[in-house]
């Protein structure tokens, strides 16, 4: 199912709650409804706590976008560093440089063929990715640099090799889901309370009323899907999230 049809469903859901709530209120209250017998400390009391959960939400879309913007930089970084893998390996003899170069190409096949998908479905990183970064290392450290072209290019495939390690790692971290269980009930439970505030200030009187606590309510909701849809930044947020992938390895992804 589409994402935005999920957030549209969902705005029509809680605004038609929101809405057949208010119409029933109303209805049963009937004439007797009286809305100046609210007493000024209930106004108070809705009015703080729709800043503190403004505050709430604030916070918790702006630590995803960071998760967000920090999952885009590890893939960038991993893909980058491979990269400047192969630059650099072409400092050692052909025989060296080639077979760097295809120990790097079937760590990129893959982590953008197996490892991405299980990494979107179940937010982990496979046993044969990390066991062919191992290889690769241990295949530029192995090898003994003779010339000072070989000693400059070694030291920077090493380099390298610790960038692609610490950017794979990073990544496996930002595969998880940012928001606690109970942070997600904090902010349901917020959003109830939040809209169930309306009521007892007895916003129910008018067509402009009841549009506003609509209008609200689904601003709530689409916050709160913002919140969901940049929890997971490789599966939802970052689109193609391997593009650096494939944009700077063609060849081992099929791109090229």
């Amino acid at each position: 199912m589409s994402e935005w049809l999920v957030l549209s469903l969902t705005i029509v859901a809680t605004c038609s709650v929101v809405l057949l709530v208010a119409v029933v209120r109303q209805r049963r209250a009937g004439g007797e409804d009286d809305p100046t017998e609210t007493p000024d400390v209930i106004e108070y009391m809705t009015m703080m706590i729709g800043v503190v959960y403004a505050i709430v939400l604030g916070l918790a879309i702006a630590g995803v976008w960071e998760e967000r913007s920090a999952a885009e930089e590890w893939v960038r970084q991993e893909a980058q560093a491979l990269h400047e893998m192969t630059e650099r390996a072409t400092g050692f003899p052909e025989e060296t440089r080639a077979e760097i170069t295809a120990e790097i190409d079937a760590y990129v096949t893959h982590t953008v063929d197996v490892e991405w998908p299980q990494m979107l479905d179940e937010g982990e990183l496979t046993d044969e990715g990390d066991a062919l970064l191992v290889a690769l290392r241990e295949s530029v450290a192995g090898r003994e640099p003779t010339t000072v072209r070989e000693i400059t290019a070694y030291q920077g495939l090493m380099d390298e090799a610790a960038a692609v390690q610490e950017a794979r790692v990073g990544r496996g971290q930002s595969a998880e889901s940012t928001m606690p269980a109970v942070v997600w009930f904090g902010l349901i439970a917020g959003a109830v309370v939040t809209v169930g505030l309306v009521f007892t200030l007895q916003i129910q009187r008018s067509g402009r009323e009841l549009l506003l606590a609509g209008l609200f309510s689904a601003l709530i909701a689409f916050l709160l899907f913002l919140i969901w849809h940049f929890d997971a930044p490789y599966a939802r947020a970052l689109g193609d999230s391997a593009e650096a992938f494939r944009t700077l390895f063609p060849h081992a992804t099929g791109e090229g």
